[in-house]
């Protein structure tokens, strides 16, 4: 009886579906880019971007809305192809990195809104003020790296918000943007994973 009972829980297992776990992705610093655009004075939009940070993020693919994203950013690592320009924005009227080094955003919910499109609410934290940002997400690929044979899961993003909201106030007066656009490419590397661990 002990024989034929451990041969049907054999079988159960093994016909049991196999579910995809959770899977945990560390951002591939080469392959991840942070841009951000707003208005000089209405005669362009000036680009810049951020060349440092560290984070990472879950991807659920059987469950989107499971996933989430955790990236904190070095502010000093502003990078605007100008050493003066970036001295000004490191500064005390604008990102004031001497006091404040890092931006962070931490998300809160993921829905999906297409087949691959998706939306992030999250927490953004610049210069220590914390404001609810949505991310327009658009799932690329995932797959084995054709030659590193890694596991890697890429997303293209978009955000929208004003800086004075986080109390950057300096120049909107005189016609400086407030409006801020985002855009992020992101390709992340799978981690061993075991389990959500915060």
């Amino acid at each position: 009886m002990k024989k034929i009972f451990a041969f049907v829980l054999a079988t159960l297992l093994l016909a049991a579906p196999a579910y995809a776990a959770p899977e945990k992705y560390s951002f591939d610093p080469l392959h991840t880019q942070i841009v951000f655009k707003v208005s000089h004075l209405g005669f362009s939009k000036s680009q810049g971007r951020f060349t440092k940070f560290d984070g990472g993020f879950i991807f659920d693919k059987e469950k989107p809305a499971a996933s989430s994203v955790d990236v904190t950013i070095d502010a000093n690592s502003i990078n605007m192809m100008s050493t003066e320009w970036d001295d000004h924005l490191k500064g005390e009227n604008f990102f004031n990195t001497k006091k404040f080094p890092t931006i962070t955003f931490k998300s809160k919910k993921v829905s999906t809104t297409g087949e691959n499109t998706g939306n992030i609410t999250g927490d953004l934290t610049i210069l220590g003020v914390t404001k609810t940002v949505d991310l327009d997400v658009e799932f690329n690929k995932i797959g084995a790296h054709p030659m590193t044979k890694a596991q890697v899961a890429g997303f293209s993003a978009t955000a929208y918000f004003k800086r004075s909201d986080f109390g950057m106030n300096y120049g909107v007066e005189m016609g400086l943007g407030d409006d801020v656009s985002i855009e992020i490419q992101v390709e992340g590397t799978r981690q061993d994973f075991k389990g959500l661990q915060q």
